[in-house]
């Protein structure tokens, strides 16, 4: 369990007013895989990138978006600079100390830990930005031998020395460190090493603290939406169940179960139940997508009256709860109410965060990482220390709905999601208050460990529709572009590379999204309701949406004639190339199908090498899916090409004219569609519906 000298500060007289803000972290039973997310030993000070390298990775490193360009840059003595020895370097975390049974941490003699990493690091530049405090106390209990090191860096990630204190105790001896936070408007962060000298040294316990008159922790309700995912989210009851300081200032865990199988019928639920008490309610309602969900963990937390923020939780992730805590401090703390939003990590590969934060490119309208970050940034093979980039302070628009805690005086200021089932909600949502004048912070050592995108096939099942249909509404919502800048021209791209790649349902779902769009927001309640049966009725037309789960049901893959010369077709590399193979892609599908192909597949594809450019080049192809569960057998069809194509030019010619109406219809409604009123009629609706003929929903 995490150790804290919260205690102790509360017992002086001398800490009245101190608050900690964030605990270090030091857990004996975590695994390997984590560590270095925590706690490392350094094993020199020479200059050079990190040579760790976890298990099965690459050895060609991301590129760092401050060195992009060729020229490297920093001094040979920069401690951004130092190679740390983690899990992977062969010795390990134990030459240079261990986690003790009480959840300390022990340095070996003359050798030393850090406390620079994700988790324990301190972002003091998000302290800088977006709260009044000047400086912050760190507060560190140890005994032994030996010096406690802080360093401070810069948004450029050069680091400097702030401070240190010798220790020379056989007892624990608390020391107590002030440091400003002037220096940090751009980035940077502090964190501490400890140093044993001729005997061990060890920390017991230390926190990061401020001097203020908000010593009372604000109350937070969690809501969890839940589909068919009862392991799942049993398994994050029983973790908050343990974890005393949340519960602490929980008012209440919101369940919003939308599947058909229930978390009621888990056998562990009865258990969790009786353990949580009345801090456990648990909803069930007919499947309205995350967006109805959580806007109904939202209008119930609201509706209360009684939390100062709902923290919304996905139910597939795996928290690290110490960050709850963390996000109800700042959001206390910050000079405005501010949404706090926690990272996502990998639950498949544990040290990989999947974004360090997330805005909406303007003139694209289209979501990803923030400028100046790296996609898939891997701490186990190059920590906080030696990463430049991560330095600098990130703002974002948005936070994904993974975990993120909003005060309810946003929500009720600006109002629910809108009904968007899925995708873009997050991101409007986010937009949307920051228009009200409510930032979204993502804050670094807040995160949760979630299922990685690429192993989901979002883009082309039926969630194909709710990507189109969503970007395109948000961007109606809030583009500062005339007709949303690039999007519709995107938008047609998207349907002629799902043409060009015998994607017919998907680009049929495209259509159908950009006729419920023009068809005005009136309809989107009724389609939060109704839409996904329809879409999955739809699917069942077209061969690249049937998957069989065994390649050997399909007839061998058979070619009437190899590759040219034996080259397998390459991506094309720059515009023109690409525009050059698409408009030979087109032309093909003016030529006769040939006959082998509807016997026999022309080629298997994995799902790894799904592009447009190599499918444009058969006649029919077996594609697996993401997950690698199953396969689905494309074939090319020319009249159905031409029919959607045709059908692709018109709608978007359309939407071009109508774009001016749409925003002035879409606006103009929002405050309906996100009403508290407007949704309690669709929950109520949802409720009858499901009493009525409950039904598998996601099929």
């Amino acid at each position: 369990m995490t150790q804290t000298n919260e205690d102790a500060l509360e017992e002086s007289p001398a800490a009245a007013g101190l608050r900690v803000v964030q605990r270090t972290i030091i857990r004996a039973d975590q695994e390997l895989d984590v560590r270095p997310l925590y706690v490392t030993g350094l094993s020199s000070f020479s200059s050079g990138e990190s040579t760790a390298r976890q298990s099965g990775a690459s050895e060609v490193e991301d590129p760092d978006p401050a060195e992009a360009g060729g020229k490297g840059g920093g001094a040979a003595n920069d401690y951004s600079q130092q190679t740390p020895a983690d899990v992977h370097t062969g010795e390990g975390l134990a030459a240079y100390g261990q986690i003790t049974a009480s959840s300390g941490a022990t340095a070996r003699p003359e050798r030393r830990l850090t406390f620079g990493t994700y988790f324990n690091a301190f972002p003091a530049s998000y302290w800088r930005r977006w709260t009044d405090y000047r400086s912050v106390r760190l507060v560190a209990k140890l005994s032994g031998q030996g010096t406690l090191i802080v360093y401070r860096s810069t948004a450029k990630g050069h680091v400097q020395r702030a401070d240190s204190a010798v220790i020379e105790s056989k007892t624990p001896q608390t020391v107590e460190l002030e440091l400003s936070l002037k220096p940090f408007i751009d980035g940077g962060w502090y964190w501490f090493d400890i140093e044993a000298g001729d005997g061990p040294l060890t920390l017991h316990e230390a926190s990061w603290a401020v001097e203020t008159e908000k010593v009372t922790s604000g109350t937070v309700s969690i809501g969890i939406t839940t589909y068919n995912r009862p392991d799942f989210c049993i398994d994050q009851l029983v973790k908050l169940s343990h974890e005393p300081k949340v519960l602490d200032i929980l008012d209440e865990i919101l369940v919003i179960d939308q599947g058909t199988d229930k978390v009621a019928d888990h056998e562990l639920f009865a258990r969790t139940k009786a353990t949580l008490g009345s801090k456990l309610r648990l909803i069930e309602q007919g499947n309205l997508g995350g967006s109805g969900g959580f806007s109904r963990a939202m209008d119930e937390v609201t509706s209360k009256g009684v939390a100062d923020y709902v923290l919304l939780l996905d139910d597939d992730v795996v928290c690290e709860l110490e960050g709850i805590l963390r996000a109800v401090t700042f959001a206390d703390l910050a000079k405005r109410p501010t949404i706090v939003g926690g990272q996502m990590f990998s639950l498949y590969d544990r040290s990989v965060l999947h974004a360090y934060g997330e805005t909406v490119a303007k003139w694209r309208w289209f979501w990803g990482p923030a400028p100046n970050t790296v996609h898939g940034h891997n701490f186990a093979r190059r920590p906080l220390r030696s990463t430049r980039w991560l330095h600098r302070r990130v703002d974002v628009d948005y936070n994904g709905w993974w975990m993120c805690l909003i005060p309810t005086k946003v929500v009720k200021e600006i109002g629910l999601s809108l009904p968007m089932f899925i995708k873009w909600d997050d991101a409007e949502f986010g937009l949307r208050a920051g228009k009200s004048g409510f930032p979204t912070v993502t804050l670094p050592g807040v995160a949760v460990w979630h299922v990685p995108w690429h192993e989901k096939d979002d883009t082309i099942d039926w969630q194909a529709y709710f990507h189109r249909r969503n970007r395109i509404i948000a961007a109606l919502l809030h583009s500062p572009y005339d007709h949303g800048g690039r999007l519709i021209l995107e938008s047609f791209e998207t349907q002629v590379k799902h043409l060009l790649s015998m994607q017919y349902g998907p680009a049929e779902l495209g259509l159908l999204a950009i006729q419920d769009i023009l068809d005005g927001p009136q309809r989107m309640h009724r389609d939060v309701l109704r839409r996904l049966p329809e879409l999955q009725e739809l699917r069942t037309s077209y061969d690249d949406q049937r998957a069989r789960t065994d390649l050997d049901l399909f007839p061998v893959p058979r070619r009437k004639k190899p590759p040219r010369r034996g080259k397998e077709p390459t991506a094309p590399k720059g515009h023109l190339a690409r525009g050059k193979t698409m408009a030979i892609g087109a032309v093909r599908q003016a030529l006769p199908v040939r006959a082998l192909s509807r016997r026999n597949p022309e080629a298997s594809v994995p799902h790894v090498d799904l592009k447009w450019w190599l499918l444009s080049q058969f006649d029919s192809a077996l594609v697996s899916s993401a997950d690698g569960t199953t396969a689905s057998w494309y074939k090319r069809q020319p009249d159905l090409f031409r029919d959607l194509l045709a059908r692709s030019i018109s709608i978007h010619a359309q939407l071009l004219r109508e774009w001016p109406k749409l925003v002035e219809q879409y606006r103009s409604s929002l405050p309906e569609l996100s009403s508290p009123q407007t949704w309690k009629s669709t929950f109520d609706e949802s409720r009858k519906r499901d009493e009525q003929a409950p039904t598998d929903l996601r099929g």
